[in-house]
């Protein structure tokens, strides 16, 4: 009679309970560890959300937005807030799938792509640089619009738009420096800059004679090849066309980009220079690019910038008339929402509503605030 070999463990014993037990805590504790991870991690995704608001006639850090000098100007009251929107989950990440599934719940927050703001192939430090340009030519256009409103005259100068990182120009040069001349020759035109550049061999030394926040200034940028374009010498800036007053207008805000504070920069600097008060002490805001002819133009984030505004104090809000549909089911109780297309429309709805009269509203329903 042959002899049964004893059973071992690994063989088909049955685990205990207390070994089972404590199998399925470690898998469990696992699971949520791996989980949590998870959550915690960043998404590819930008969560836009209400930001500060800035009163234009006001202080910031006790120095008026708007700045002017060397004409009569009148006080104000009350408050013009333009309007912003805060960005989280930029080109540096930081964006949790956390974060992004707690703005799917909050009506103020909007969640996108983050290739649609910050594509691959451009850097966060250009995008950075791009929104700048698009901030300081959105004042130079404001001062167009309001002076061509008040019927002033207007002057023209060809500045620094932009200095890209990384270039020739980089901390040489400076957004906002009006250009005089290059090498001498005097510039009357923006393509005057890239044409003289662009005409020189690579490695060629360039004098800018500048304007520098009202000082005359002389600095010299070596061309370089530009890595986009290989074979064409570049500096690294751009340039454009800004339009000035017969007497100081001055904006001292920092760190905001994009284009959409023009409208209310226009109001302000009407406001500013006419007698009377706009907002005769009421709490304002708006929104919207302005040309130098006064049109109004879209923007975007205006969901974001209405509850902004309404949670700031706002009880009127000017809109671009082309985002009315865009804002439906997205006004806080107690904000009453104007369209305006052109400078003028701003205007005269600031008149009739502080005065007591009616505006016309975007057709739109509200939201609890």
């Amino acid at each position: 009679m042959s002899e049964v070999p004893p059973v071992t463990p690994h063989e088909g014993s049955v685990i205990s309970e207390p070994r089972r037990g404590r199998a399925l805590a470690i898998s469990a504790v696992s699971l949520l560890i791996l989980v949590s991870v998870a959550l915690l991690l960043p998404v590819p995704f930008v969560k836009m959300s209400p930001g500060p608001t800035y009163n234009v006639v006001g202080e910031v850090d006790g120095s008026p937005v708007i700045e002017i000098t060397g004409t009569q100007t009148y006080p104000t009251t009350g408050s013009f807030d333009m309007t912003t929107v805060m960005e989280s989950g930029g080109p540096r990440g930081g964006l949790t799938f956390v974060d992004a599934m707690a703005s799917w719940f909050n009506s103020a927050d909007a969640v996108v792509p983050r290739e649609l703001i910050y594509p691959d192939d451009v850097s966060g430090e250009d995008v950075k640089t791009r929104q700048a340009m698009l901030f300081n030519t959105s004042e130079s256009d404001a001062i167009a619009a309001a002076l061509n409103y008040l019927k002033l005259p207007l002057k023209t100068e060809v500045v620094v738009t932009a200095v890209y990182s990384d270039t020739p120009a980089a901390d040489i040069l400076l957004p906002k420096d009006q250009i005089v001349s290059v090498n001498g020759v005097e510039v009357a035109e923006p393509k005057n800059v890239s044409e003289s550049v662009q005409s020189s061999p690579v490695g060629t030394e360039f004098e800018f004679a500048i304007d520098r926040d009202g000082e005359a200034e002389s600095v010299s940028v070596t061309s370089a090849d530009n890595p986009d374009k290989p074979g064409t010498p570049y500096i690294g800036i751009g340039v454009g066309v800004f339009y000035a007053a017969e007497f100081d207008i001055n904006f001292t805000l920092q760190d905001v980009g994009g284009p959409s504070a023009g409208t209310m920069f226009s109001v302000g600097i009407i406001d500013k220079l006419t007698p009377g008060d706009l907002a005769k002490g009421r709490h304002i805001a708006g929104t919207g690019t302005m040309s130098p002819d006064g049109t109004v133009g879209p923007i975007g984030g205006i969901r974001q910038k209405l509850a902004g505004a309404r949670g700031a104090g706002a009880e009127l809000f000017l809109i671009p008339a082309m985002h009315c549909k865009e804002a439906e089911g997205f006004v806080p109780d107690g904000l009453t929402v104007t369209p305006i297309t052109t400078l003028t429309d701003a205007v005269k709805a600031l008149e009739t509503w502080t005065s007591g009269g009616t505006v016309p509203s975007c057709p739109v329903s509200a939201v609890g605030s």
